[in-house]
């Protein structure tokens, strides 16, 4: 399929040949490649294409959705969601204004994985398993590789017209360790938006994962209780991903009246040093999360969501910062053709403080230093992780390796309890993110290291 002019004149075409409130038109070609291993079998390996659209419609007070893969007949589909959108009904829907916008936005590129072949990406990742399964200890691993372009054209009845391409690379190793009935694991998720080449590079990474699976076999339990806890960037981002960015996605505000309460604008959250942000362009414009433009053709940005610790923003679609009466925020977000835009979080990272990592050991007879993690739950305010390694802190000094905890709690508690944030920032894109059955979502997430006075911590 040619992007070309003609598209246009077709997609243009079709918006305006029915009368409605609102209607935009998403076409895409994909192309994507995938290998999974676990152990030594090979379990999946191929090339996919995609290709297909969607339309969104607005009309008599609902919305309306159509997907297809039949790129004929446009305007019988931007008709199907127009019908359905008046079927829908409902009160009227106002959508925040924003700027017409007619762009052409190439891929973001360095080492382009489509131009390396499946056997040679196969051939790298058998090394990654031998090292691995060759581990002494080591009783299965797990490889899981995927990449996509994706080549997306989006018009809406207001003139827009923006023509996007994006290429995204994501990765996991792990390992699993057994010494009789005792199981322990150790992981890596690494991602890119459009360079191939940190894949190439892993063999340390693969040692490491196997060695650290099969030192948690001997690692002591720690007993759980209140603790001082130091949070390392990715565990950290994980967290402010997890259970502060999802309550600051101004579709759930809207929809649940407790949010609205525990989410109110200028509410105190933490001390001075707490900065929180999310943006499609920072801290760079490379990030996985990165775009220029989101799905309903708002131009990405940077969102203040903590300012010096209280609460000065939400994330947003066009009709939530309506109805919320804020101003758009580019956070809308599609898995692909086959969904509707949803608020989604792109880049979300508590901003670097002043104090260096030595000053938040500093003073720290007896706590945890947290690193990586397996995952978590949230629910509402109160959130579960595991973390993927903890070591004891005694004197202000990393100790010993202890088996994996689980900290948990109320996010706004444990806010005002993070009492220091390091001068470091590291950012993990090795995550997907999934909501309303749609993930995973390329997002990146990060902080500086963190210090948490009185977390509570479990057994994992």
């Amino acid at each position: 399929m040619g992007m070309d002019d003609q598209m246009r004149e077709r997609v243009e075409a079709a918006i305006k040949s029915v009368d409605a409130q609102y209607v935009e038109v998403h076409i895409e070609e994909a192309s994507s490649s995938g290998i999974r291993y676990r152990g030594r079998e090979l379990e999946e390996i191929g090339r996919g294409n995609a290709l297909g659209g969607s339309v969104r419609a607005l009309a008599g007070g609902g919305w309306g959705f159509t997907s297809f893969n039949d790129l004929s007949d446009l305007q019988a589909k931007v008709r199907m969601a127009v019908d359905q959108a008046r079927i829908v009904g409902g009160e009227h829907i106002e959508l925040a204004e924003v700027p017409t916008v007619v762009d052409h936005v190439p891929a973001r590129i360095a080492l382009d994985p489509m131009s390396v072949s499946l056997p040679d990406k196969k051939a790298l990742l058998d090394q990654y398993v031998e090292i691995m399964m060759g581990t002494k200890g080591v009783q299965s691993s797990s490889v899981i590789y995927n990449d996509s372009k994706r080549h997306m054209v989006f018009a809406n009845s207001e003139g827009s017209y923006i023509d996007q391409e994006r290429v995204d690379v994501n990765m996991r190793l792990a390992a699993t360790a057994r010494n009789g009935s005792e199981v322990q694991q150790s992981g890596t998720s690494l991602g890119s938006l459009g360079d191939y080449s940190f894949v190439q590079t892993l063999h340390e990474d693969a040692q490491e994962v196997a060695e650290k699976a099969v030192a948690l076999l001997n690692a002591p339990t720690i007993k759980g209780g209140e603790y001082t806890v130091i949070l390392d960037p990715i565990l950290a981002g994980v967290f402010i991903h997890e259970a502060f960015g999802h309550l600051s996605e101004a579709d759930h505000i809207y929809a649940e009246p407790r949010l609205q309460e525990l989410m109110r604008p200028g509410k105190l959250f933490g001390g001075k040093h707490l900065n929180v942000k999310d943006g499609a362009t920072v801290p760079q414009p490379t990030l996985r999360g990165s775009y220029l433009y989101d799905d309903e053709g708002v131009q990405g940005q940077e969102t203040d969501l903590i300012r010096e610790g209280v609460l000065v923003g939400r994330l947003h679609s066009r009709e939530t910062a309506a109805k919320l009466g804020e101003r758009p925020t580019g956070n809308a977000r599609a898995l692909n053709y086959r969904f509707a835009p949803i608020v989604r979080m792109t880049n979300t990272f508590i901003v670097p403080g002043t104090n260096t990592v030595e000053d938040l050991f500093e003073g720290v007879e007896d706590g945890l230093y947290v690193k990586n993690w397996y995952g978590g739950m949230t629910s509402m305010e109160m959130f579960t992780f595991s973390a993927g390694e903890a070591y004891r802190i005694r004197n202000g000094k990393i100790e010993e390796l202890c088996r994996p905890v689980m900290l948990s709690g109320n996010v706004f508690s444990t806010l005002h309890n993070l009492d220091m944030v390091g001068n470091d920032l590291g950012m993990n894109e090795g995550g997907g993110c999934g909501k309303a059955g749609q993930g995973p979502l390329p997002v990146s997430n990060g902080s500086p290291h963190i210090r948490i006075q009185k977390c509570l911590i479990g057994g994992a």
